[in-house]
């Protein structure tokens, strides 16, 4: 039977990703500094560890964003997945991202900052790029490519393992994770939070750290937050925008025949292409599915009974308003449509032809969970309150190992981390919104 504590000095409520990361770091830095321990903190989780998006995130790890201010954060993320990564499951094969001609001086500008932020990239442009995927993947259709990004330190993650892998770390440090325990409202005394209340009674703490996912805006509404904000632009004008707006996750997965090697016979880097100039077509029909490619793709991790990989495309708008309960597979009208299939495997049969004809072997099961995105679509990491931290990931949770890490510091009692400051809430009202980029994706 769980017993809710009657208060812990740090209570995070969500066991994902995040949530785990900053109980672990956190008690670490509470111990170094001599200011506590693991002890003092618990995570609560309606469902348990990786209930929601953790843990079913195709489990890339990259560092593949326009946004340069997201390339400090991912180097300390791919440290925190090296500090243990047989326990966390994560495979450091690389990451390759391919686009055309247009994307040159996009790529160019991000191989710059990640290798400024100690993020080992290289670029290549025109027949250096052909030449470059020629070598790990003799069959790819370097017809329209123009430029590739290799980042070197990425890879990808097996999420139930990584989920499991966090949660032990903070049991070994002291940390309680209690499952079946929902917040279901909070008292606020003098704008901080005095007590969360759950369906197993109160608690009270000195410190709430907010790790929702998709959950977010339930909470935020909770705490009496309004749906929508003024964003100040540079040219002095605002503009209303919803909070939080929702989008509907499409992954999937593919069995294969032979196993899936590069040239070296090895597990190669996880795929990311993106071609907004070629269409991709119905293998059977040959009628146009898409007008773009957008496609990334890895061997399996988990789940698969046969050799396949995982892969995805662009997030489908759902809007400011959506039922997250239930979440993910068993959410019955939140599920890839069929055409997600036909498109997953004729831009990989496009890209490779040693997957055209693989339609029939796209795994029939459910595919689905929704992800709840800020107004720019970059993360906040902020104070939302005296006393209660948010970390709002807008969807780019998996990977950021080393959110948790940096807000750890900020919780132990650092009065700034260089690395979050540019994802502050305050960045609406001050004109410093992340703008749209040269892309078809929301995450980019």
């Amino acid at each position: 039977m769980t017993v809710l504590p009657d208060s812990k000095t740090y209570v995070i409520a969500g066991a994902g990703i995040h949530g785990l990361s900053t109980a672990w770091h956190l008690a670490m830095e509470l111990e170094a500094r001599g200011k506590g321990s693991g002890k003092d903190i618990v995570v609560l989780d309606k469902t348990a560890p990786g209930a929601g998006a953790s843990g079913i995130a195709c489990g890339c790890v990259r560092n593949f964003y326009m946004t340069e201010a997201l390339h400090p954060i991912l180097r300390h993320s791919v440290d925190v997945w090296m500090e243990d990564p047989v326990r966390f499951g994560f495979q450091q094969v690389g990451y390759i991202s391919v686009g055309e001609e247009n994307q040159i001086a996009d790529y160019e500008r991000m191989t710059k900052s990640q290798n400024a932020a100690d993020y080992r990239s290289d670029v290549y442009v025109g027949k250096e790029a052909k030449s470059f995927l020629k070598g790990y993947w003799p069959d790819f259709n370097t017809e329209n490519v123009g430029v590739v990004l290799h980042e070197k330190p990425s890879g990808y993650a097996g999420t139930r393992q990584a989920v499991a892998g966090l949660a032990e770390k903070c049991v070994q440090h002291g940390v309680q994770i209690l499952s079946g325990i929902e917040v279901t409202g909070y008292d606020v005394t003098n704008g901080r939070i005095s007590k969360l209340h759950t369906n197993e009674g109160d608690i009270a703490c000195d410190v709430a750290v907010l790790c929702y996912g998709a959950w977010i805006g339930k909470h935020w509404e909770m705490l009496g937050k309004p749906d929508t904000i003024e964003a100040k632009y540079p040219d002095g004008g605002t503009n209303s925008l919803d909070m939080w707006t929702y989008w509907r996750l499409l992954e999937g997965e593919v069995y294969v025949d032979e196993p899936y090697r590069d040239n070296r016979d090895l597990d190669p880097p996880v795929l990311h292409v993106e071609m907004m100039n070629t269409p991709v077509m119905n293998e059977e029909t040959g009628a146009e599915i898409s007008d773009h490619l957008y496609v990334y793709w890895k061997n399996g991790a988990e789940r698969m009974e046969r050799a396949g990989v995982q892969g995805g495309t662009i997030p489908i708008k759902i809007g400011p308003k959506a039922a997250v309960d239930p979440y993910g597979w068993d959410n019955k009208d939140y599920q890839a449509d069929d055409w997600f299939a036909d498109y997953l495997t004729a831009a990989m049969g496009y890209l490779m032809p040693r997957f055209k004809g693989h339609r029939k072997n796209f795994k029939d099961r459910p595919n689905g969970g929704i992800g709840a995105f800020t107004p720019d679509n970059v993360p906040i990491f902020d104070w939302i309150l005296p006393n209660a931290y948010m970390i709002a990931d807008s969807n780019h949770g998996f990977k950021m190992t080393g959110v948790g890490k940096l807000v750890a510091k900020i919780l132990a009692g650092d009065n700034r981390v260089a690395e979050l400051e540019p994802f502050a809430f305050t960045r609406f009202a001050q004109g410093r919104t992340f703008g749209a980029s040269n892309s078809h994706c929301p995450w980019v």
